[in-house]
């Protein structure tokens, strides 16, 4: 009898042997051969189980796994047996299926990948995507979830998620990512994500530069979609903040338009950062426009309890150690505003790696300012950027930097640095990076 762990890897084994894009340089990426052909002749094969419940599609650049597990929260909260798909995971494959807040397990994976083999033999060039998305609806289906969330993995037009009909379309922030693939101007990569934006089915959009909104509006427009702009028809508050949350107060305008009597509703969120008020803002909006019934009381209970990992996690406060996502230029600089917030002028030493698609000098130069020391380091991941080269990124700054690998070694110095000068230990730059520095700093928790 093979034990499960045996079964577990071998389930992903299988999956990692077809077209894994996420392990390809810029270069393939950018040539590969995307369509949605596939996906559908997939769903069909297995029955279409992505019809059976009521989704939420979210897109974007920034802040759009924060706006899913906000609304993921919320509709189980409400008593929904609540279905969230994200990629990439952090930890663990499986992070990636959750269900009511926790990740499918390991047998059941291996049960599903097991149901799904069939049907992919029949479809050539398939990719471990697109069959994870499809495990994803066949999962919520198999065990009889009521409403879903399903994040875009990327850009949107193409993606395999965007099989869908969704009751809400979700575009959040949109910036400079994965340029090779969606395009060097805010307008092309706009118009890759509105490609989510369907007939009549409503859109809720974070704020957006003036160059992206343009296109979005369009686009939704043609579809004849409603469309809702957070920061024009609904309105957002910062109330109070601490270490352990922020409190906010959201104005639906238009409701007021409609109702004549104004409607206000106030949220606390664990996630900290100014950008996150405009994540929750967003997942408000998404969950009014669903179409499912959910009241303010269930959203409150579902943002106060929201989990999601690597998004200025605070993992010790003396001397701070903090875990997060930052990846781009956009990010770096909210990252570089919250730590302004909470934890005003004090030095960083920052674990730092990247892909090699990355503008690095971008990202170093928002948080320059705070910069004691880069600990360069390379996650095990093929788009790893070589440690020799962001050193001398880093040097193009004048900014002080060495090269530590592993990375369980490059956190063990930016801790020795920091127990001498008290100065803040941040992983951040890369999902893998700060994904091995988690680890590593649970092992050493552990070991002491």
């Amino acid at each position: 009898m093979t034990d499960t762990k045996t079964q577990y890897n071998q389930a992903l084994d299988y999956l990692y042997s077809f077209v894994d894009y996420s392990l390809k340089h810029s270069s393939e990426l950018a040539k590969a051969d995307f369509n949605l052909d596939r996906m559908f002749a997939l769903m069909e094969s297995m029955g279409n189980p992505q019809k059976k419940y009521p989704i939420i599609h979210v897109a974007g650049t920034k802040g759009k796994g924060s706006v899913s597990a906000l609304c993921a929260s919320a509709l189980k909260a409400a008593g929904y047996k609540t279905g969230l798909y994200t990629s990439p995971h952090l930890l663990d494959f499986v992070e990636r299926i959750q269900i009511n807040g926790e990740p499918i397990s390991h047998v059941q994976l291996v049960e599903l990948v097991d149901e799904i083999k069939p049907h992919v033999a029949k479809i050539e060039k398939l990719t471990t995507f697109e069959i994870t998305t499809a495990l994803a609806f066949l999962a919520f289906a198999k065990y009889n979830v009521t409403a879903a969330v399903f994040e875009v993995g990327l850009g949107g037009r193409l993606d395999a998620t965007n099989i869908v009909t969704p009751n809400v379309s979700v575009i959040t922030s949109l910036s400079y990512d994965h340029t090779a693939v969606l395009g060097n101007t805010l307008a092309l990569i706009a118009g890759e994500k509105a490609g989510i934006i369907k007939n009549k089915i409503p859109v809720v959009s974070s704020p957006q530069k003036d160059e992206a909104l343009e296109v979005l509006l369009r686009v939704a427009k043609l579809n004849d979609s409603e469309f809702t702009l957070i920061g024009r028809d609904v309105k957002f508050e910062f109330i109070k903040s601490s270490l352990s949350g922020q409190t906010l107060t959201i104005d639906d305008r238009r409701q007021t338009a409609v109702s004549g009597q104004r409607s206000m509703v106030e949220l606390q969120i664990p996630l900290l950062g100014h950008h996150q008020l405009e994540n929750a803002t967003t997942a408000y909006m998404a969950l009014k426009k669903n179409g499912i019934k959910i009241s303010d009381e269930q959203i409150q209970a579902g943002f106060a309890n929201v989990k999601w990992r690597a998004r200025f996690e605070i993992a010790r406060l003396t001397p701070p150690v903090i875990f997060d996502s930052a990846h781009n230029h956009d990010s770096f600089l909210r990252l570089d505003e919250t730590l302004q917030e909470y934890f005003p002028n004090q030095k960083v030493y920052l674990i730092f790696g990247a892909s090699e698609d990355k503008n690095i000098l971008d990202m170093f130069s928002a948080l320059k300012s705070r910069l004691e020391k880069i600990i360069v380091t390379k996650a095990d991941h093929p788009r790893a950027l070589d440690v020799e080269k962001i050193v001398r990124l880093a040097d193009q700054l004048e900014i002080k930097s060495e090269a530590v690998f592993p990375v369980k070694d490059a956190l063990k110095r930016a801790l020795d640095l920091s127990s001498k000068d008290g100065s803040i230990v941040l992983s951040a730059g890369s999902m893998f990076v700060t994904a091995e520095v988690m680890r590593a700093y649970s092992s050493l928790r552990r070991t002491k």
